[in-house]
């Protein structure tokens, strides 16, 4: 279970919210608290559309909450594209870098991580937000993205990262139509097929907005799709995802719990 702590004024779901050291810091320990394994600090916004941040300010968004997070005794992964980011949050206290590039933004990327020898997630990914979505084409949606998460998988384990510690990511809502984002988690299969944990993340995301529109069209708003990313996140553990990356950690623990129960017959 990934807690996202987006530190960021301008991110989809809690833009601002956080952006606040002391807020930061009392909701990462909070999440970890209600069961989070990791807490995923980021400090730039990847929603659609987004404009960039330069790395100075990435970073100082960023350390100051993973250093006293590390001190709580809370672990956490540090979500950048950035090399020099991932490495100030490594040596701040993180434990996993989460590249929503898969090491295509920063080619230094894979040295950071090699060197670290900490696990890394690639997520599938074609460009940055403001033009990912004129990339949103596929012969086959599963297949490509198998393929291209295969490629980058190839590249890391070139640059001297181990196959053991990586993870992949589908990067649903990443240069992908709303068919998309359903073929792929109805076919995470193909994607475990890899041999490598899978991440999903579903949570709030604007496909959900999407299913659950007005008649008018009007997208469901973000605030309201809890119940729709719990269904999604059920659906994607009951597939063999290794991790899901939550906004509502203590709902969502509960729901995989319960899960957990019914399919075992007892409660763990």
């Amino acid at each position: 279970m990934m807690g996202v702590l987006n530190v960021t004024p301008d991110s989809f779901s809690d833009g601002g919210r956080y952006s606040d050291l002391d807020a930061a810091v009392a909701h990462g320990v909070q999440m970890w608290r209600d069961g989070a394994d990791l807490v995923d600090v980021g400090g730039e916004s990847t929603r659609p559309g987004a404009d960039r941040v330069d790395a100075a300010t990435e970073q100082a968004r960023v350390v100051p909450v993973i250093r006293q997070l590390a001190a709580a005794g809370v672990p956490m992964s540090i979500d950048t594209t950035r090399a020099e980011v991932a490495a100030a949050a490594l040596a701040a206290g993180v434990s996993m870098v989460n590249d929503v590039s898969g090491g295509l933004a920063d080619p230094d990327m894979v040295r950071v991580v090699a060197d670290a020898g900490c696990p890394w997630i690639l997520m599938h990914w074609r460009d940055h937000s403001k033009r990912m979505y004129r990339l949103a084409s596929y012969d086959d949606v599963v297949v490509d993205v198998r393929d291209e998460l295969a490629e980058r998988v190839d590249a890391a384990v070139a640059g001297g990262v181990s196959a053991e510690r990586i993870v992949v990511d589908p990067g649903l809502g990443f240069a992908k139509t709303p068919a998309h984002n359903w073929q792929l988690l109805a076919h995470l299969d193909t994607l475990r097929g890899l041999g490598f944990p899978v991440l999903v993340g579903v949570s709030r995301k604007s496909f959900l907005g999407s299913l659950l529109a007005a008649p008018d069209g009007t997208p469901r708003p973000v605030d309201d799709r809890e119940a729709a990313s719990l269904a999604a996140n059920l659906f994607a553990v009951d597939a063999g995802a290794w991790g899901i990356r939550v906004h509502e950690v203590r709902s969502t623990v509960d729901a995989v719990r319960a899960w957990c129960a019914a399919r075992a017959g007892t409660a763990q």
